[in-house]
């Protein structure tokens, strides 16, 4: 390992980077031109990451470099690409084609000699997943679907390199999955190119409940896709509201015909009536409930059964179910 001024057309960015990768993924017949990278390191989840990296030009503009050096790989062919800090390589480019007498024809690097792989993905993670320079969620999620399920680390490595729960990370992955297996089709049929800041939608979609509310009103994740295409999954925050929402059938009416923020208004009405519930301790709510299906009467099992009546009950039973079921997972998560 050495620090070198390093001429910046000798450097490589790095094409594995999660967000340049999902540029040439989204935009397969595109060139990848400066401008393209420009903007595939600029965007990310949310309009926080193009303001970071104008402040990050500024900052750079204004003290005329870098304080951090970028880590570089050097190959034995000579190669040397970028490990980490392909941003501010980046930067340095964009300056030095508008300002030709700048200093910015040479960038200061930590250079490393063949590097191996493992060293490489505990640099990327150590620094975007918990480190000083996040990547945006997408970003994150797909890095990590392809340490475990393309180049098949195993997950105990990398948890090592980044810390966090397993379960944590697993999420991550999953959603990532879902999104390039509902979303990112069903985008390509509405002829719209795939957003990245839907992430946090699907996201959510990994809780318990959720999954298992789709399927009990007989609903997909496909069918997920399309509302959030459509816009009928308008906020990533109220996710956790649609098995209430699909259980409800006025909500629920709302929701299809215009988005799940406008459906939760009308849960409101029904919790009103239950004052007396809300103000009970959580404990004593789970030892009445206890209580109440120890002593249930076989006839209302069999109306819930066989009552298209009781279809609401059922469902919000079979919620409550599945809320259970994520909050032990919560418990006794890794």
């Amino acid at each position: 390992m050495e620090y070198q001024m390093l001429d910046i057309n000798e450097v490589e960015l790095d094409i594995n980077n999660p967000r340049i990768k999902q540029w040439l993924e989204i935009y397969k017949d595109e060139e990848l031109t400066s401008e393209a990278i420009s903007l595939a390191l600029s965007a990310s989840s949310g309009g926080a990451a193009t303001s970071t990296y104008t402040t990050l030009k500024e900052s750079i503009r204004v003290n005329k470099g870098i304080i951090n050096p970028i880590i570089v790989n050097r190959f034995d062919d000579g190669r040397k690409v970028v490990i980490e800090g392909n941003t501010r390589l980046q930067i340095y480019k964009e300056f030095a084609a508008v300002d030709p007498t700048g200093p910015w024809h040479h960038i200061i690097a930590i250079v490393y000699d063949q590097l191996p792989e493992e060293q490489i993905h505990a640099i990327r993670l150590q620094t975007h997943l918990v480190g000083p320079r996040d990547w945006d969620a997408f970003s994150k999620a797909k890095y990590l679907n392809q340490l475990c399920n393309i180049d098949k680390l195993p997950m105990s490595m990398i948890i090592s390199f980044c810390g966090g729960k397993k379960t944590e990370i697993q999420k991550l992955i999953d959603a990532y999955s879902d999104m390039v297996k509902y979303y990112f089709p069903a985008a390509e049929e509405h002829e719209m190119d795939p957003d990245p800041r839907e992430f946090s939608k699907f996201s959510e979609l990994q809780n318990t409940s959720v999954a298992q509310a789709l399927m009990v009103h007989k609903y997909n994740k496909a069918d997920f896709a399309e509302w959030v295409i459509k816009g009928n999954i308008d906020t990533a925050m109220n996710v956790r509201k649609l098995p209430a929402v699909l259980a409800n059938s006025r909500a629920k009416e709302v929701f299809l015909k215009e988005n799940i923020t406008e459906a939760i208004k009308h849960l409101s009405t029904d919790e009103k009536n239950n004052k007396g519930l809300k103000e009970a301790s959580f404990r004593d709510l789970v030892l009445e409930l206890i209580s109440r299906c120890r002593n249930i009467e076989w006839s209302y099992i069999k109306s819930l059964k066989n009552d298209p009546r009781f279809e609401d009950e059922k469902n919000e039973i079979e919620e409550l179910g599945g809320e259970i079921t994520e909050l032990i997972e919560d418990v006794n998560g890794e």
